[in-house]
């Protein structure tokens, strides 16, 4: 599974490691990625969503029905 949150649309960012001796490698910024299952009460079933922690807040804040109309439109699937 890709490293990306279904609401957000957060992604992996990429950079430099750079040692002490200012030698610089290639890494990647992971976004904090957590799986969470909600209720779903308009269809009678659960949802598990890939979220990262930023969404799982927002979802906190404006519930999980506008939350899974923002990923439909954005054209996701639950």
């Amino acid at each position: 599974m890709s490293a990306h949150c279904q609401l957000t649309g957060a992604k992996p960012g990429f950079g430099n490691q750079i040692s002490h001796s200012h030698r610089r490698t290639s890494r990647r910024f992971d976004p904090n990625i957590q799986h969470k299952r909600y209720r779903l009460p308009s269809e009678g079933r659960t949802v598990r969503l890939t979220l990262s922690a930023r969404a799982i807040k927002t979802v906190d804040a404006i519930g999980i029905e506008a939350a899974v109309a923002r990923i439909r439109a954005r054209g996701g699937k639950v």
